[in-house]
């Protein structure tokens, strides 16, 4: 056989190979093991001090030029822009193209930023590296691009669906949330996005996590939509013993609702990117736990086997309950985490912690596996989160569920029609649902209600809502000790049978 004919036999593999090149979890988890089995380095900042010490208004003056977008040709229908680092990002992240043919990696370049006025020499600029990214998808309109998804900071991202806004945020792993001995926060340090064919409606990362006591390796599929989804595959490993591991963790703000109104006068109603806390646990029960601003830090915690999911849910969706032509909060999404696969005996977690304003994210939701893989094992978890506007779709429409928890002064209507306050606490309830809305107001389902040992439960009655088609529970309780909290629990049963979801409330502390 001549030189040209071997030739010829040595291109069929070779270009073979070529073609059947891919790119897949396991080549990221094969770096988080080789990291876990390694002392953690921490990662060093490169950033000037003049970026460093940015306000928050000057680093929002530090803009992505749109017109260096990455796939901006447009035989994709993703486009990625690039948060440049600055204030408490201040560390680079890399990040990596995964193509048809090999991986490559997207450069820092300066000229991709307009820095505005900002007091930067171009020599400190070099190198500096990207403190994140945004997926970019005409999500609204064919016509226009709109932010998807934004990754910035440790393993923080964010969602949004179709008429959504950014509101809370999910992450990739929480170590030691709310312990005395402080909170470990995993960051992403390099990711790898699936450059995608143009009929292609998902994104694919990648993403590696590092910290000093956890590596993992993670794949997410963004899918946009009216309700934005999210899949998520990971593979975590241990580097030492962690006390608290929170898997698909979710962070958000609540400052004051229904439930917990505002001291002072403020023409909002309510603030916050989440009212509620929604679990359905393994054995089909499900619980809405509405959230509080604490006076001081409390975690909630609830054995749950095998979950089917959790999430912190925004149930309201009244501009009128909200009033904020800035911020509209009504128009935030839920974040609901569908569990895939057995994820075993453990606790679903929240975390509720003081805040004086809406700048701070005080609220945190997470699942606490009882068992944890031994240092080096790996840990697969597989959940889909959900990023919706849609209440009945994130829950069995064969219950109902609570869609507000008013705080009120107690009192007893007197024989003159007066209401007269007697100290007690009064909790209102609505429940509603498509099971509800069918029934016959002179029908009344029955009550289970419950408060534990703080307070003595005076009044436990039900009254039919027209306005919603619904019911409406008030609970008046007489208080023991101010200083302690309340725990209650109420539901919608007949037959022995729920009809409604478990309404699990604390009523906060007062010092």
């Amino acid at each position: 056989m001549g030189k040209a004919g071997k030739l010829a036999l040595w291109a069929v593999p070779l270009l073979f190979a070529a073609h059947s090149w891919a790119f897949d979890l396991d080549d990221v988890a094969v770096k988080a093991k080789a990291l876990a089995a390694e002392g953690y380095n921490a990662p060093q900042s490169n950033l000037p001090g003049a970026l460093r010490e940015l306000a928050f208004a000057d680093y929002q003056k530090l803009r992505f030029r749109e017109d260096q977008a990455h796939w901006r040709d447009g035989k994709t229908p993703f486009q990625l822009y690039f948060f440049h680092q600055g204030m408490h990002f201040d560390l680079p992240v890399k990040i990596n193209e995964v193509t048809a043919t090999g991986v490559r990696e997207i450069r820092y370049d300066p000229a991709m930023f307009d820095f505005a006025d900002l007091p930067v020499q171009p020599g400190e600029l070099e190198n500096l590296g990207f403190a994140g990214f945004k997926v970019i998808h005409p999500l609204n309109a064919a016509d226009k691009h709109d932010e998807l998804m934004s990754v910035l900071g440790a393993s923080y991202f964010r969602v949004v669906g179709k008429g959504q806004v950014y509101g809370l945020s999910a992450r990739g792993l929480a170590i030691d949330t709310a312990l005395p001995s402080g909170e470990e926060f995993p960051r992403f340090s390099e990711f790898w996005i699936e450059q995608p064919q143009a009929d292609r409606r998902s994104l694919v990362i990648y993403a590696l996590l590092d910290s000093p006591r956890a590596t993992g390796a993670y794949r997410m599929e963004i899918k946009p939509g009216e309700d934005s989804v999210l899949d998520v595959e990971a593979r975590l490993y241990l580097r030492d013993s962690v006390e608290k591991l929170g898997i698909a963790p979710l962070t958000s703000m609540y400052l004051f609702g229904a439930n917990q109104p505002w001291p002072r006068p403020n023409y909002r109603p309510e603030l916050h990117d989440s009212d509620g806390l929604a679990i359905h646990a393994g054995n089909g029960e499900w619980l809405w736990r509405p959230l509080n601003n604490p006076q001081r830090l409390n975690v909630s915690s609830y054995r749950i086997d095998n979950p089917r999911g959790f999430g912190l849910l925004q149930r309201g969706r009244d501009f009128a309950q909200y009033q904020d032509l800035d911020d509209r909060y009504e128009l935030r999404p839920s974040a609901w985490v569908e569990t895939l696969g057995d994820w075993g005996p453990g606790h679903v977690e929240l975390v509720e912690i003081p805040t004086p304003d809406e700048t701070n994210d005080n609220i945190v939701a997470l699942w606490r596996p009882d068992k944890l893989p031994a240092v080096g094992q790996p840990l697969d978890i597989a959940y889909r989160l959900h990023f919706s506007r849609d209440e009945a779709a994130l829950h069995d429409p064969q219950l109902a569920w609570v869609s507000q928890t008013r705080l009120s002064e107690g009192d007893v209507k007197q024989a003159n029609l007066i209401r007269q306050p007697d100290g007690s606490t009064a909790l209102l309830v609505d429940f509603v649902g498509p099971r509800l809305a069918k029934r016959k107001a002179e029908a009344p389902p029955t009550v289970q209600a419950s408060v534990d040992g703080n307070a003595e439960l005076l009044e436990n009655s039900l009254r039919y809502n027209p306005v919603s088609r619904g019911w409406r529970l008030t609970l008046r309780v007489k208080i023991k000790d101010p200083a302690q909290p309340v725990e209650m629990r109420a539901a919608l049963v007949e037959d022995g049978k729920p009809l409604s979801e478990t309404w699990s409330y604390q009523l906060p502390a007062h010092e």
